[in-house]
């Protein structure tokens, strides 16, 4: 009889297969599943590895639950006892398996696995890229409240970035705004795509009028943009959140202050500290996957040593703030939510 090692090695060989019989309301991106939860419910909070060592481990970054394929078949079937978990890995393993669905119009090209990492090309992308001033990503960005965007080198302009429709397989091209994503080092390893409408219309420019106009591309567990980074030198304090406009708006007040965007509440969780990192502020926002992301950070915070602290708006996000509220009292919130030595340092007198 297999032990549960062996059934999860066995399961982990056929990892997109378990995943489509028990996760069936995910999908493949890359090299892996994303669903919203072990109960089975859409969303990308849940990712499977399906390829390479860890393929079969699983992490819900919401939630902080994680293991192989056989805590999964626990999870979703509601098992509990392990003899009952192992009947049914035994059932699975024998039943006759799925054609992997390799069509492009089941999912698009950059769900697929391809021969170049997909580092390689999100780097390749920012190197294909132009200086963000004055394009149409610049004034997307100056019509939310945001008119330094410019200044930060993570933040590029592509004026004609490809796009495939994940349902259909069409495919086309919009002016897009990208972000580097990078690690503790400064590398880059992936990029995040905002799209953008290609003709400004009556309330300025916007996004594309397509599904999904925010894309990600690379390896982003752990990394995020980076705004106002010391190179090789330690980083105090730092302010964290998940959506770039969110983090943008905050660099706007506090220019000097060090700044990622992590882009996804599951990545926020899920983030780097950097060396010599002793306070963490944290951007709210009002989701509820946002408070799980913060929950899952502060976490993690408080068993590194690191003091984390929540910057709340008084809208929904910081951007509205920003712009409905206006910057000085935008200053002025921060100003009763930081620690003392921080406002003094960070703000403007």
């Amino acid at each position: 009889m297999l032990s549960a090692s062996d059934l999860a090695g066995r399961l982990a060989q056929d990892a997109e297969a378990v995943c489509r019989h028990y996760l069936s309301a995910g999908r493949r991106a890359g090299n892996y599943w994303l669903v919203g939860d072990v109960g089975n419910n859409k969303g990308r909070s849940l990712y499977v590895h399906l390829t390479g060592p860890r393929a079969g481990r699983w992490t819900d970054a919401a939630t902080g639950q994680f293991g192989d394929l056989l805590d999964l078949v626990r999870e979703t079937c509601g098992l509990v006892d392990f003899r009952d978990v192992a009947e049914e890995a035994r059932h699975f393993l024998s039943l006759p398996k799925p054609a992997p669905v390799s069509s492009s119009r089941a999912y698009g090209a950059d769900d697929r696995p391809v021969d170049r990492p997909a580092a390689e090309r999100a780097r390749r992308l920012f190197r294909m890229t132009q200086p963000l001033a004055g394009t149409l990503a610049d004034s997307y960005l100056r019509e939310r409240g945001i008119l330094r965007a410019s200044a930060h080198a993570a933040l590029r302009f592509h004026p004609s970035c490809y796009y495939r429709d994940l349902v259909t397989g069409r495919t086309t091209s919009y002016p897009t705004l990208i972000a580097a994503v990078t690690d503790a080092t400064g590398a880059i390893t992936g990029v995040h795509r905002t799209y953008l409408s290609p003709s400004p219309h009556a309330g300025g420019v916007g996004k594309a009028r397509v599904d999904d106009p925010r894309r990600a591309l690379g390896r982003l567990l752990g990394n995020a943009v980076r705004f106002r980074f010391p190179a090789n030198a330690p980083v105090p304090v730092l302010a964290t959140g998940e959506g770039l406009e969110t983090m943008l708006s905050l660099s706007h007040v506090m220019p000097a202050m060090p700044m990622v965007a992590a882009l996804t509440a599951n990545h926020l969780a899920a983030f780097n500290f950097p060396p010599g990192c002793q306070r963490l502020y944290i951007a709210a926002d009002a989701d509820a996957a946002g408070r799980h992301g913060i929950e899952g950070l502060s976490r993690r915070a408080r068993e590194c040593g690191i003091l984390s602290l929540v910057l709340s708006p008084e809208l929904g996000d910081f951007n509205e703030d920003l712009r409905w509220l206006g910057p000085d009292r935008l200053t002025a919130r921060l100003m009763a939510q930081l620690i003392p030595e921080d406002a003094i340092a960070f703000l403007p007198a």
